[in-house]
């Protein structure tokens, strides 16, 4: 057997046969590509669509599983150290693959006082390229996502501990207006 790449995929070719073995992932999301869309529980009880956002700052912070160490610091961190995202005009969330039950239970122990997303699905994940084929928990990457909806930057190396305040120096570096 031989294996091909035949558009965007990994084909293991044999005799008069050809299987498809593992999709690639979409290419990875960029400074100035459109935010992919997402519908998700809220650890409160609502339901976010980043449609209903449009006009808005919004950081969406990916984690990879509720109630682990690393997780449970960065959360933390935004709970403990809200303020100083607090005075930004920007809506911001953590997310995850978990359920929504199981995010509700993490959020009430880290004190979240913002919504933890639940992507049990875990299409938005992979829409954001925090999953794919190979990783099947989402890496803990941080999109800023300007009012038209576009991907501001995207923060890949995040220090847990001081998490909260390194946000809060991104929004500054974008330029994200203070709350009035």
């Amino acid at each position: 057997m031989r294996a091909l790449w035949i558009g965007g995929a990994l084909a293991l070719v044999g005799v008069g046969t050809m299987a498809v073995v593992r999709h690639l992932p979409a290419a990875e999301l960029k400074v100035g590509d459109p935010a992919p869309a997402f519908e998700l529980a809220g650890s409160d009880g609502e339901t976010y669509k980043l449609e209903e956002l449009a006009g808005e700052h919004v950081v969406l912070a990916w984690f990879p599983k509720a109630f682990t160490p690393g997780c449970t610091a960065e959360c933390t961190s935004l709970a403990r150290d809200g303020d100083a995202l607090k005075q930004y005009d920007v809506a911001y969330f953590t997310a995850s693959c978990d359920t929504v039950e199981q995010n509700t239970k993490f959020a009430e122990s880290v004190g979240a006082d913002y919504p933890i997303l639940s992507d049990p699905q875990a299409e938005a994940a992979a829409a954001y390229g925090v999953i794919d084929g190979s990783r099947k928990v989402p890496r803990r990457w941080t999109f800023y996502i300007g009012p038209e909806g576009k991907i501001l930057h995207i923060d890949r190396e995040v220090d847990t501990t001081k998490y909260a305040f390194d946000v809060a120096e991104r929004l500054a570096e974008l330029g994200v207006p203070k709350r009035k």
